[in-house]
């Protein structure tokens, strides 16, 4: 067969092809996308890759949102997708450990924020509500970032470690009343 019809443009392989698949081919062509790209044109790519079901998807977007050289648009996107994706157990914590080390004081507002939110969606991962709860007692951090986390925290339930955390939070100036309130709803004195 001719070389030009096994492969598309930049020498990827021809989406629909003899050969093709379909999820390398869409991810090849988003890594094709220069720095000078456009956010608008990685969306773009990503939302088509984003309606497929494959195993390689959610560590690839992983590996997208962790990098730094990505456009905040394309990353922020990519977490409230994760925040409203179905993810395998593997998944998840893959996920989560991302969504954690994106909490970090130097990163983005909006990043962080919306990392927080996500957070909500894994608080059943090791290691999450901990980086909440203490994300919410941080009185140095913005209240908005403090109360994402706040309220992230509270979709895990009346567990052990929420109830703990709440009852440390309920000693807080900003959210103490909230969380003695919660620790009410749940039944603990």
């Amino acid at each position: 067969m001719d070389q030009s019809q096994e492969h598309g443009a930049h020498g990827l392989p021809a989406p629909g092809g003899e050969d093709s698949d379909e999820v390398a081919w869409m991810i090849q062509a988003f890594n094709g996308l220069g720095a000078a790209s456009s956010a608008t044109s990685k969306l773009d790519s990503l939302m088509d890759l984003e309606r497929l079901d494959d195993a390689r998807i959610v560590p690839f977007l992983v590996g997208v949102v962790a990098d730094d050289t990505q456009p905040m648009e394309v990353r922020i996107h990519l977490v409230r997708r994760m925040r409203n994706g179905r993810l395998a157990p593997d998944e998840r914590r893959l996920v989560a450990a991302l969504l954690r080390r994106l909490l970090g004081r130097d990163g983005h507002l909006d990043l962080r924020l919306q990392a927080a939110l996500a957070l909500g969606e894994l608080t059943d991962v090791e290691g999450v509500l901990a980086t909440l709860g203490a994300l919410a007692l941080a009185a140095d951090e913005p209240i908005d970032l403090r109360y994402s986390a706040f309220t992230s925290m509270q979709r895990a339930g009346p567990t052990s470690e929420c109830m703990a955390l709440l009852q440390a939070l309920s000693l807080d100036d900003t959210f103490g009343r909230a969380a003695m309130n919660m620790l009410a709803t749940w039944g603990a004195r």
